[in-house]
This record gives C-alpha cells, structure tokens and sequence, in this order.
C-alpha cells in the first residue's frame, strides 16, 4: 500500500487525536507523534498483556530440569515439547491471520490470553501428557496475542508515524521481557516453586482477558454496514496482502532475519565456551549483553522511524542494519579474541533489533486495514524462522564447524539483504511538500 495511505483511522474515542494524546501539530498541519512516556502512559495495557504473554515459555525454558523430575520424563523429552508451540504458533497464526482485522481486536486479545490462562493452569498439573497441551496452547495463544496487541496497539493512532511507533514499543517490551523475565520469575519460585509461578500467570492472564473483553465492548465498532460488507474474505485478504508493494520480501525478511538471529543464538553459548572458555555463569553476562542491545536497538530504531521526516528512511535502514548484522556474525565465529568477539555480539543484537524494528514498522505503514493480518503471518513466518534457523546452523556445524555455522547463517542474512533492496524498489515516492 503506498505511502499516502493511512493506516486504520482511530476510533471517536481513540486518544491517538490531537485532543486525547496530546499530539501536536506541526507547521505543516501534520500531526507530531507523541513522546514515549506518552504513548506508554496510553498503551501500557497493551505493553503489560505483550509482556506476560512470553512468561509461560520463560518459566517452563528456567525450570525445565524440576519440571522433567515433575513429569518422570526426561529433560530432551521436555525440551522437545518447547518445539510444539512453534508449530502450533506457525499453524494458528496463519490460518487465522485474516481474522484479526475482522473482529475487535482487544477481543482478538482477549482470547489469547484466556488461551494462555488455560495453558498455564494445564502445565501447573505436571503431567506429560498435559505439559504437551501446554506447550501447543502457548504457541497457539501467543500465535493471536502479539499481532492483535501489536495492530491495537497501532490502531490508537490516525497517523502513520504514530502508529509505527505503537507497534515498536510493544516489541520493544516483548524484548525486555525476554531479558528481563528469568531472574524475574526466579524469585517468587523460591516461595511457592514454578507450579506457583504458573498459576500466578493463570490469574494475570485471566484478568487481563476480562480486561480487553469489556475494552473491546466499550470501544465503537469501527465501521457501518457499507463498511462492513467491504471488507475482505478469508482467502481475499490473503490475495490482497500479497498485491501491496513489497510487503511479501518484506515477510520473507523477517522470517530469515529471525533464522539467522535464532540459528545464531542457538549455537552462541557452545561458541563461547569452546572458544574462550566461559562457562554457564560467565556466558550469562554475554547473554545478557546481547539481550540488552537487541532492546535498546529495537528502541532507538523504532524512535528514529517515528519522525515525521527521518534522517534516514526504514528500507534503508533496515538494508544497512542487515550489512551490520551479516558482518558481526560471520566476524563473531571467527573472532580469536574475547574483546573482538564481545562487540561482535553488541552489534549482531543492534542489528537484528534494528531490522525487527523497520520490519515492523514499513508492515503497518504499508498495510493499513490489513495490518492485522500482516502481522500475524509476520508472527507465523518468524515461528518457523526458529525451526529454519537452528536446523541449518547445526548442518553448518556438523559439516564445517563454527565457520559453517557462519556460512549458513550468514548466507540466511545474505538473501534477506537482497530481498529488502526489492522492499526498497517498491517504496513510494516521497509526497512533496
């Protein structure tokens, strides 16, 4: 969709007016986008429901060993369960992508995390059995959550700077929560164990569920009959989705952004100990490192794309920031020292948040009506992406060692920087003053 196309236009109610978020208007009539306390203040539900969304599969990775014990099942056994909610996060994220843009999408939200409350009181039994659902409810869950809180999140706002913005920051708290949640759940495990943590999840979910359900019949409908009956089928939103301008490479950056990135950090923690010798409580400040510039990469990113006229523009951006990332990771693999391979790691997270970032942002951009269901085939290609990822980096490493590793994974960045310059050549052309 061309660049002149806003996005879906804000409710009566929405704060993303002039009036209700505060923003202000430039010279030139055109709205400012609001500061990030400020959209933080108005979008934190949405930023909350993001972040407890990925505490089920944090709680279930931290105490994966006492779970096993738990279940009189081995820990590979358990560990390969993790892979069922990929699978049923790439089902059920793309059958139902067309969906979210044709229901409310706080109800949208709503289910998932009811989905999600479900799960975690599943997995809180310790059975095999029903660990395995729980795992297959958690993908399914957040399959509908994080494209429904991401495209409600945007839809706050009748201005495509705006809205751009909305949907970075709540992957930018997807990415904190990522860091951020191990030690967080450690602690209260130590009073009531990860059953404990599990129904304590139960209960946020479930409130939260009811939140965005009377959110949802609160908030206007969205549109008349006429507008309605416009709307698009099942298979027609596929068809539609795939005619805007560059928005099918721009899904196909994601999904081997993602690959590349997760291959990478799937092999990451053997590298380091192998190479530099750093066991499990060293490398947690590596992890840790790379962690934190994936946040703030994705932070800054998303600020710097939300200006009205961006010193740099989000398909050039996201070409040099897949530059940097193809170059760190080959460089990190054939790093000899520690303090060559440690900023290596810094720009690896930089620049996958970075183009995490722009990716997000040309979606909603491009996309208007369909973001929703843009972003939840975004979501489903980037499920599979994991799977992509670390199966080709271990046939690297088996077959050439970490160089090879570096040759999968960096051949996987390779295509995607070629596929954003085909984003790039079907970029509208600037509207003139």
């Amino acid at each position: 969709m061309s660049g002149e196309t806003q996005g879906t236009a804000a409710s009566p109610e929405a704060p993303g007016t002039a009036a209700g978020a505060g923003v202000e208007t430039t010279g030139a009539g055109e709205a400012a986008v609001p500061g990030d306390l400020a959209m933080t203040r108005l979008l934190w539900p949405f930023m909350l429901a993001s972040a407890v969304g990925l505490v089920p599969f944090t709680i279930y990775s931290t105490f994966l060993v006492p779970i096993a014990h738990a279940a009189d099942g081995g820990v590979a056994a358990l560990g390969q369960l993790r892979g069922l909610g990929g699978l049923a996060a790439l089902a059920v994220g793309t059958a139902l992508a067309p969906l979210i843009d044709r229901v409310r999408k706080e109800w949208a939200a709503a289910g998932g995390l009811a989905v999600l409350a479900a799960s975690a009181a599943l997995g809180a039994s310790g059975d095999f059995l029903l660990l395995a659902a729980f795992c297959l409810l958690v993908g399914a869950g957040t399959a509908v959550l994080n494209p429904a809180l991401t495209a409600a999140a945007a839809d706050r706002f009748d201005n495509d700077a705006a809205s751009g913005r909305a949907a970075t920051l709540i992957t930018a708290t997807q990415s904190l929560t990522a860091l951020l949640a191990a030690p967080v759940v450690a602690l209260p495990a130590l009073w009531w164990g990860w059953q404990g943590d599990l129904w304590a999840v139960a209960a946020l979910c479930a409130v939260l569920a009811l939140y965005f359900l009377l959110r949802g019949r609160r908030r206007p409908d969205g549109g008349g009959a006429a507008e309605k009956a416009e709307r698009p089928g099942y298979l027609e939103s596929f068809r539609l989705l795939g005619a805007l301008p560059g928005v099918v490479p721009l899904l196909l950056v994601a999904m081997l952004r993602t690959a590349a990135f997760m291959g990478y950090l799937a092999y990451l923690a053997a590298f380091y100990d192998e190479r530099f010798g750093l066991g499990p409580g060293a490398f947690a400040i590596v992890w840790t490192l790379s962690g934190t510039s994936f946040f703030l990469g994705n932070l800054f990113a998303g600020r710097l794309l939300s200006a009205q006229r961006p010193r740099i523009g989000g398909e050039r951006l996201m070409a040099v920031a897949l530059l940097v990332a193809l170059s760190a990771l080959v460089g990190v693999f054939f790093a000899g020292s520690l303090y060559l391979a440690l900023p290596l790691t810094v720009l690896v997270g930089a620049g996958h948040a970075t183009v995490a970032a722009c990716v997000t942002t040309l979606l909603v951009r491009r996309c208007g009506a369909l973001r929703g269901t843009a972003l939840s085939v975004n979501a489903a290609g980037m499920s599979f992406g994991v799977f992509v990822g670390a199966g080709l980096g271990g046939v690297g490493l088996a077959l050439g060692g970490y160089p090879g590793t570096a040759a999968a994974l960096g051949g996987l960045t390779l295509v995607a920087l070629v596929l954003a310059r085909l984003v790039a050549r079907s970029a509208p052309a600037p509207v003139a003053d």
